[in-house]
């Protein structure tokens, strides 16, 4: 991501147990790979065998665990990961335990902006992702559009696409907080679970800023085993999909799509299927979201 300060978060817990946290109950990283290249492959042919998605650049990466679950799922998958975040990099580092990963060279971890950390020509993707609402750490449209420029030259070769999650609808500036229970990681022994909240803590629709915290309480019948207050958080330009979408054609992309980030089918082959949705086209129609989502934003080149 652009140089600036990691997120916020609670000193007093340590970065790996943060992020070990953060994928446990935030995180669907073996999920995503398989929808991510359904996307991919629901496009024109690749330039080099069609629908065959193998090389993964992760933008504002974090703990890299979605590049660790690709070159896990993906045979011959390789990855980019990058952020600023040495601390995030680092507990990507070590937590290369999936098997093939950095130790063999498929994982490359890269530290630096995300406009420029990468060379377009040698670390060429087909597919770039932004997830976890990331690309909201892109505070300005000319920032966006750097990094969307940047994005598009190293999928444009290779036919490829580059994905963002965002969030939206009529609670997306509202204050609160949700949240659930999930089971804990195994450190923390049998029967331990997380309870993960997500809380907006400011919001201003003029400026689209917006305040988001995460928080974990570790606990195993009745006894708080770990309480990890703002674990992470973030100061976020909340983007509007036309916004990134149009930035996505100024920026080069042919076409740009929605996405939910979840399939709703398989075909014959067990691949997931992952519908496009619609444009909407005429007012009177029922919207094609809920009136609160979380939708993948997609542009090919």
């Amino acid at each position: 991501m652009p140089a600036a300060d990691p997120p916020a978060s609670d000193a007093s817990v340590p970065a790996a147990t943060r992020w070990r946290l953060y994928e446990s109950c935030v995180q669907s990283a073996a999920d995503l790979v398989p929808v991510l290249r359904a996307i991919h492959r629901d496009g024109p042919a690749s330039a080099a065998e069609p629908g065959a998605a193998t090389v993964l650049g992760e933008d504002f990466c974090g703990s890299a665990a979605l590049s660790r679950a690709w070159v896990a799922a993906v045979p011959d998958g390789r990855a980019i990961a990058v952020d600023h975040d040495a601390d995030a990099l680092a507990v990507a580092r070590a937590g290369d335990d999936a098997g093939p990963g950095v130790a063999s060279g498929r994982l490359r971890l890269v530290r630096g902006d995300v406009r420029t950390a990468t060379d377009p020509a040698a670390d060429a993707a087909d597919i770039v992702h932004a997830g976890n609402f990331s690309v909201g750490e892109l505070p300005d449209r000319a920032t966006l559009l750097a990094w969307l420029r940047h994005a598009h030259a190293r999928v444009a070769s290779r036919g490829g696409i580059v994905a963002c999650d965002l969030y939206g609808g009529e609670s997306a500036f509202l204050l609160g907080t949700a949240e659930r229970e999930t089971p804990a990681p195994p450190e923390f022994g049998p029967d331990a679970e997380v309870r993960y909240e997500w809380e907006q803590r400011q919001a201003d629709p003029l400026t689209g800023r917006v305040v988001d915290a995460v928080h974990f309480t570790v606990h195993r019948r009745g006894e708080i085993l770990l309480e990890a207050r703002d674990a992470f958080v973030y100061h976020w330009r909340l983007w509007g999909v036309p916004e990134l979408r149009d930035t996505m054609l100024e920026a080069g992309f042919r076409t740009t799509e929605c996405r939910l980030r979840v399939p709703d089918a398989m075909d014959d082959d067990g691949r997931v299927i992952v519908p496009r949705l619609p444009e909407a086209v005429d007012p009177d129609d029922p919207p094609s979201v809920d009136d609160s989502f979380d939708v993948l934003v997609v542009g090919r080149t």
